[in-house]
């Protein structure tokens, strides 16, 4: 039984790191792409569909990481209470200029929020690639894990480049295909995946004894449809055949 939460743990957080890279990575690219205020308007608008739906993904990874792998907390996130507390409060932050930067106006306040969702999208990036090398390494992680961060921080941002290319085909150069953002998106989950490879030892020695994991998996399993039908509805509701407007002036969906 501990195999199939492994796989399910597995499957949530490369889901998170495919599905919501490229918001992040589009908030980092914020002020580099967003032409003037009325590009950023568009490009919140283009990942503000999928903002919400892709951090369900974490939050499902971390219940399951909980439940089904308690005993393995100690192992697996020695020394990381730092980078976790950065990430909640890049989390936080991010979210928090999605949506108070529209609820004035003025162009003083939506600059400072889009800066504030720039910066707080490059650091909850750099945090969990810092997480993802400090897990499997532990204390000797420290002097590479910052390269993590980078990488994944770097991947986030071409994987946000190449969405805005298929959701906004016109505005951010060639239009991208759904099949390049397949690309993109796997290569933006690789380092998740191969975190969870170099970890999955510890997490089935330390997993939760039989009977809890059959419990549980009456209790959760039955939801995993739920969350999968409503990733497939967003996806297919907000595709790039639904236009963010036509031109500079078009009106910006007030998503956020």
């Amino acid at each position: 039984m501990h195999v199939v939460w492994t796989g399910v743990l597995a499957g949530l957080l490369i889901g998170y790191f495919a599905l919501e890279g490229f918001t992040l990575g589009a908030g980092m690219l914020l002020p580099v792409l967003g032409r003037g205020q009325a590009g950023r308007d568009r490009i919140v608008a283009a990942i503000a569909p999928f903002t919400l739906a892709g951090e369900v993904w974490l939050v499902a990874a971390a219940g399951v990481l909980i439940g089904a792998f308690s005993q393995a907390e100690h192992a697996v996130f020695r020394g990381l209470h730092p980078v976790i507390v950065a990430l909640l409060l890049c989390w936080i932050l991010r979210d928090a200029g999605l949506w108070f930067r529209r609820r004035l106006d003025g162009p003083r306040w939506r600059a400072f929020w889009d800066l504030v969702i720039c910066l707080a999208s490059a650091g909850l990036a750099a945090s969990l690639g810092t997480a993802l090398v400090t897990m499997p390494l532990g204390g000797t992680a420290w002097p590479v894990a910052p390269l993590g961060g980078l990488l994944v921080a770097a991947l986030f941002a071409w994987h946000g480049r190449v969405f805005l290319g298929w959701r906004l085909p016109r505005e951010h150069g060639p239009a991208r295909s759904g099949r390049r953002l397949a690309l993109s998106a796997a290569l933006a989950a690789l380092p998740a995946a191969a975190c969870l490879a170099a970890v999955a030892p510890t997490l089935a020695e330390r997993a939760a004894p039989p009977a809890t994991l059959s419990v549980l998996a009456l209790a959760v399993l039955p939801f995993a449809p739920v969350l999968i039908g409503a990733q497939v509805w967003v996806w297919r509701t907000f595709g790039p055949e639904t236009r963010i407007g036509d031109g500079p002036t078009a009106r910006i969906p007030s998503y956020f």
